[in-house]
């Protein structure tokens, strides 16, 4: 039987489409001054301290360095066996909440592998989650993370799991079951979400801040509810919600933000932005 491939769908427009170039772009984002400002090195007997992630997702020139920022602690903290990648759903494909459970994604940088295991206890174990691959045909959120992920690991295992469905019970049904798969392993889980979209400078800072402040708080309510009462357009606030339950049932204690720019930091347009962040998750 043929393996399923899942083709780049955002290489030569979000990133690079050649090796030579990504890997070129993307260490121009760790050595830029809103990155880690120095290429990454592993940590082999890291501590594993980071249970999970907060990545943005917009193309690599706009929010590539802070996410490069939160790719260089995770470096750091050593090297997980498998990784967990959650992100929402933008094109409407697919069900609500979608894994896949076996095959490839492609990049410019090779092919990752889907742990097929853990994808499996993953989905057993959430009431939500559906098998489906169409809803990750044409989503870039998770692909975008991949690239940043090769080129600090090498080769490793990861699931994909795409929510159009983000509200607070199937968020937390998302983490339990993250959690619930992950005991016991060492496993690092990754939110892709960006911030507020299309909002002057001033108020977007104002809006990120109370998201921000939700994550660092570990309250996966309190960002749901500040998301919907200040009408905040972080379109990854369920990936968030759910690796925050995750990240408490596993041992976080806290959360440390990492950094946080728009995308009018990057191109001096602060007219309409989009905020981006990265952030950890520890124990």
């Amino acid at each position: 039987m043929r393996e399923s491939v899942r083709l780049p769908c955002q290489a030569g427009s979000f990133y690079a489409s050649s090796e030579r170039a990504l890997r070129k772009q993307i260490e121009e984002c760790f050595r830029h001054n809103f990155g880690s400002r120095a290429l990454p090195n592993v940590r082999e007997q890291g501590p594993r301290k980071a249970i999970a992630l907060v990545s943005p997702h917009a193309g690599y020139m706009y929010s590539g360095p802070v996410a490069a920022k939160g790719y260089a602690y995770v470096a750091d903290d050593g090297r997980p066996d498998a990784i967990v990648i959650v992100g929402p759903n933008h094109t409407g494909y697919g069900t609500g909440v979608s894994i896949m459970l076996g095959g490839v994604w492609r990049t410019p940088l090779g092919d990752v592998r889907i742990n097929a295991e853990l994808a499996t206890d993953i989905q057993r174990f959430s009431k939500f989650i559906d098998v489906d691959s169409g809803a990750h045909l044409y989503e870039h959120s998770i692909e975008v993370q991949l690239p940043f992920l090769q080129y600090v690991y090498g080769s490793f295992l990861f699931v994909p799991i795409c929510m159009r469905m983000q509200d607070l019970k199937v968020s937390r049904d998302v983490g339990a079951a993250i959690a619930r798969a992950s005991a016991g392993k060492n496993v690092l889980i990754i939110a892709s979400t960006d911030l507020s979209h299309y909002e002057p400078q001033s108020i977007a800072e104002k809006k990120d801040r109370l998201a921000l402040d939700a994550i660092s708080h570990l309250d996966e309510e309190e960002l749901q509810s500040v998301v919907e009462a200040r009408g905040i357009s972080m379109c990854g606030y369920g990936p968030v919600s759910a690796a925050i339950v995750a990240s408490k049932t596993l041992g976080a204690e806290k959360a440390v933000l990492l950094q946080h720019k728009t995308s009018g930091d990057m191109t001096g347009d602060k007219r309409q932005v989009v905020g981006y962040a990265s952030a950890v998750m520890v124990k």
